[in-house]
Order: C-alpha cells, then structure tokens, then sequence
C-alpha cells in the first residue's frame, strides 16, 4: 500500500511530500525546513529512495540540497527545468522582490524525466505527465490512486501563470487533458493548501466552470 504524508514548509507554506510503502519513501518538492521533513521521515521509520521534483521554483527546492545530502540520493527533474536548480534568476530567488530569501543554487539532478514514462523507484511506480503553464516544465505524478500536482491544479484554483515562461491557456489546457482524464475518485495533492479530488475540481474549480 502507497501512504503519502503532507509536510507545510517555508514562509509559503508549500506542500511538501513524503510517498512511502512500508519500508521506502520518494520525497516531492522538499521547499524548506529540512529539519522538519527529516523529523517527519524518521516518524515514518521509511527510508528515502528519490526526490521528485514537480518544478524549480525555489519555495519547492529550498531545501533539496539539504535532503539530497542527509540521505544521499539521487534527484529526478522535467529536462526543461534542469538549469532552473543552479540559476536563482530561473527558479525566481534571485528577482529583487526576493531580497529577502537566500539565492538557492542546487547541484544538477542526477536524472531528468521522460514525460509519460512510468517509474519504478524503490517499490513505488508512478507515471509522470507534463502539466506546464504555472512554469514551462512543471509535471505531476500519478500513482495508483491519486496525483501530486505541483503547482498546476488547487483546490479550488490554479497555478499562477503570471511569473516568467507562465502560459495561463497552456496551463488549464494541460490539466483538462491530463488530470481530468483521471478517475472522479482520484485524490490530488497540489504544491499549496488542502488536498482535493478530480471530482471536485471538474465540477466545481470556478476556472472550469
């Protein structure tokens, strides 16, 4: 059975994850407060196999280097946004309104996903689908009943696509086509705020109805 915990972190209060079976976890958008996620880990008594990471914006890196060190292990990314870890002018730490958040410059990720290839990691399989428009590369994770969506699909809303490389079209016409094509019944955990499901969102997000 595939158990996913929520972990709020940073002054954004970004959604981080921790995906576990009994023994193994992947790690999703580890933003901040490193502290706190490997304290959440060590609850969990799983050991991580992967970070994934849904887009490069830094409030979902902040704390990769942290984590990619504490457990040593490897970091998938969209090859779209591989240069977005070691440039903060691409991950938007390095704007001027960011004076008041470090330059968060990471190392590249070892791997870079293939979209719609399904992974194995450890003894997780998810299938990876690209949902752009909050940021060129952004993807989101599909397991066997529920999707982390990054910053694409909230509860009640939708990504911003008003920062650089943002496409607001792009954006809603990607989560039409590859998440509302999901089960009704499938849970979706987005980058901020609550978790929600396919459902819902059909059904009620104002930007589709």
């Amino acid at each position: 059975m595939i158990n996913i915990k929520q972990i709020v972190t940073g002054p954004i209060q970004e959604n981080c994850y921790v995906i576990y079976s009994e023994k193994q976890a992947l790690i999703v958008d580890p933003g901040a407060d490193g502290d706190l996620i490997k304290t959440t880990i060590a609850s969990l008594n799983v050991t991580p196999v992967a970070v994934l990471i849904t887009h490069a914006h830094y409030d979902h890196i902040g704390a990769l280097e942290e984590i990619r060190s504490e457990y040593n292990i490897p970091v998938y990314i969209s090859p779209i946004e591989q240069d977005w870890l070691t440039d903060p002018s691409l991950n938007l730490s390095g704007l001027t309104r960011h004076d008041d958040i470090p330059d968060v410059v990471c190392r590249p990720a070892e791997f870079e996903f293939n979209n719609y290839d399904s992974y194995t990691l450890g003894d997780m399989t998810f299938k990876v689908v690209p949902t752009p428009g909050h940021s060129p590369g952004s993807v989101s994770f599909i397991f066997d009943d529920f999707v982390v969506t990054g910053d694409a699909l909230f509860r009640g809303s939708v990504g911003r696509s008003d920062l650089p490389m943002g496409d607001g079209a792009r954006l809603l016409r990607g989560i039409q086509e590859e998440l509302f094509t999901l089960p009704d019944s499938f849970k979706a955990f987005p980058g901020h705020g609550p978790q929600t499901t396919i459902r819902r969102e059909k059904e009620t997000n104002p930007f589709f109805n």
